[in-house]
């Protein structure tokens, strides 16, 4: 599958950046795209096409040829749903439909987000519910029904990252359970384009943290193992807690702040089907 090019959508954004930089030096040919202009020189090993996800036509003329596409494009924070409907709904839409012309794989960038509403008490495996913290969390849950729509029904191997923090080093006592470093997701999107067979899979991003929320996935069936931990940071990061108290209770922390309405947070457990 590395023979054939790679196709990363979102390239101009932080993980994109960073991904290609890694990716093209560990020798994969890649097709960048974004809507707004790549911010860095240009790889060795890779090529820049400006094109917005809601242009079909464009997404699979960038797709064409590609054995993987690495949808890492879309909105990526918390937005009105109608910003959030062109590029994260109809724009998978588009990957998908290039993806099953071409007979590529996907890796799509999913997120706790789509979870988010999960308690930090709980642990959880890949077949818990979604609880989406938001507009954006909904539309990485409709991502990931969308790969298993794909899968079913048209044989298109995808693979879904529920990415939790990934930045260069954790910044709050949050993240030392989300923390996923630049590393082990370079690494994992690597694995996932090279595994033999993926299938519809789900995998949580987050690095060897003893403290994750999070257990059972489909990491096996790619061969990935992260390697780094936020724990090395517990003591200057434990105490910076969310000042809120639902941002403290559930697993997407200040996304499920954003826009709260009720007064007051339900029990724990009461009308829960948990």
């Amino acid at each position: 599958m590395v023979q054939k090019p790679v196709l990363l959508t979102g390239a101009s954004g932080a993980l994109g950046r960073m991904l290609a930089r890694e990716l093209t030096a560990a020798g994969m040919t890649l097709r960048l795209t974004d809507i707004t202009p790549f911010p860095d020189p240009v790889p060795e090993g890779a090529s820049f096409t400006r094109a917005d996800l809601n242009d079909g036509v464009a997404v699979a003329r960038l797709a064409e040829g590609c054995g993987a596409i690495l949808h890492f494009g879309g909105i990526s924070v918390e937005q009105l749903f109608e910003e959030i409907l062109g590029p994260n709904l109809r724009g998978l839409y588009h990957i998908y439909e290039a993806a099953r012309r071409e007979g590529a794989r996907v890796v799509f960038a999913s997120s706790n987000h789509s979870i988010g509403f999960h308690e930090q008490r709980q642990s959880l495996d890949l077949d818990c519910q979604f609880r989406p913290d938001g507009f954006y969390g909904l539309s990485k849950a409709y991502g990931e029904l969308m790969g298993r729509l794909y899968w079913d029904k048209h044989g298109v191997e995808n693979v879904n990252l529920r990415i939790g923090t990934c930045l260069p080093e954790p910044r709050d006592a949050r993240a030392l359970s989300t923390w996923l470093s630049y590393p082990d997701l370079t690494r994992l999107v690597l694995a996932c384009v090279t595994a033999e067979r993926a299938g519809h899979a789900v995998i949580w991003g987050a690095s060897a943290n003893p403290a994750s929320w999070w257990a059972r996935d489909h990491r096996a069936r790619i061969g990935w193992a992260p390697q780094d931990s936020a724990e090395a940071f517990r003591a200057q990061l434990e105490a910076v807690l969310n000042p809120s108290e639902v941002g403290r209770r559930h697993q997407g922390g200040a996304f499920c702040v954003q826009d709260y309405t009720r007064a007051t947070p339900p029990p724990r457990d009461a009308f829960s089907l948990d």
